[in-house]
């Protein structure tokens, strides 16, 4: 009995050994050169064995790092005081019109823009912009630029930090969502500035504009001085402040129709700024 298991027990180390062997063996053809190597087919491709595809234009942000990587935003500097001239050489000038968009006036004014083929700056407030996208919408096809002019109109220095910026913040938020990018101007209500609304402004990406020719349409004084104010103070570089919501602005849409072809005529050109990439 103890021959057998003594014999059973050297059968076992004998093939412990061989297999020890024949591993050793394979790790040695694994680390020899690759004439060495034996020639096997390579495993079918699965799911995870596929090639990933190529860069889609649909894709912002690529995930496996297809081309350069995305510039951080430009940082704007924080300023003082808002910007009142448009630079630019020869006779051009800047339209703005704030507090709509207003589903009575804005489309006359942007049905007299597309006549004459001009592109003006629109500061939109965000209550408004909820319930008219359409309007900001068809701004964007037509190539007009808009800004941020807060949410419900405050005077924004008597408010708290936090209240600013929410006015700003959620006016940016609904601008995207309709016009399909976010503001990059800003222009406070009233023109009431401090310097919290520069320093939030331009945390949010957005330049402050103010303007150098106002109509006071708000206060209907007429039309012919609505149109008077606008031929005596043009310039280059001009930024004349009109309004197409907040009230009646029947006065505003007559105005613009006898004032913008005289200087169109006089030889004015009607610019919007470039974007900022």
């Amino acid at each position: 009995m103890q021959k057998d298991q003594l014999f059973t027990r050297r059968r076992l180390l004998l093939a412990g050994a061989a297999a020890l062997g024949a591993a050793g063996t394979a790790g040695a053809v694994l680390a020899g050169g690759a004439e060495d190597s034996p020639k096997v087919a390579p495993p079918a491709p699965g799911p995870q064995a596929r090639q990933a595809p190529g860069p889609s234009a649909f894709r912002l942000q690529p995930l496996t790092g297809y081309g350069p990587p995305r510039a951080a935003p430009h940082r704007l500097r924080i300023r003082t005081e808002p910007i009142m001239r448009m630079p630019g050489q020869g006779r051009r000038m800047t339209l703005t019109f704030d507090d709509g968009p207003d589903p009575e006036y804005t489309p006359h004014v942007l049905d007299i823009l597309a006549e004459y083929d001009v592109r003006a700056m629109f500061f939109l407030c965000g209550q408004c912009v909820a319930g008219n996208r359409e309007l900001v919408a068809r701004m964007a096809d037509d190539g007009h630029v808009v800004g941020n002019h807060t949410w419900t109109h405050p005077l924004l220095t008597a408010l708290s930090r936090r209240r600013i910026r929410d006015e700003m913040k959620r006016t940016s938020d609904v601008i995207e969502d309709a016009y399909g990018e976010r503001p990059q101007w800003f222009r406070a209500p009233y023109g009431a500035w401090n310097r919290t609304v520069f320093r939030l402004g331009a945390e949010m990406g957005m330049e402050p504009l103010a303007w150098t020719v106002d109509t006071t349409d708000w206060m209907l004084p007429g039309v012919r001085t609505i149109v008077h104010r606008v031929e005596r103070d043009a310039a280059p570089g001009a930024v004349v402040l009109s309004h197409d919501a907040g009230g009646d602005r029947s006065q505003t849409v007559r105005a613009l129709r006898a004032w913008l072809p005289h200087l169109l005529d006089s030889g004015y050109r009607m610019t919007v700024p470039k974007r900022r990439v």
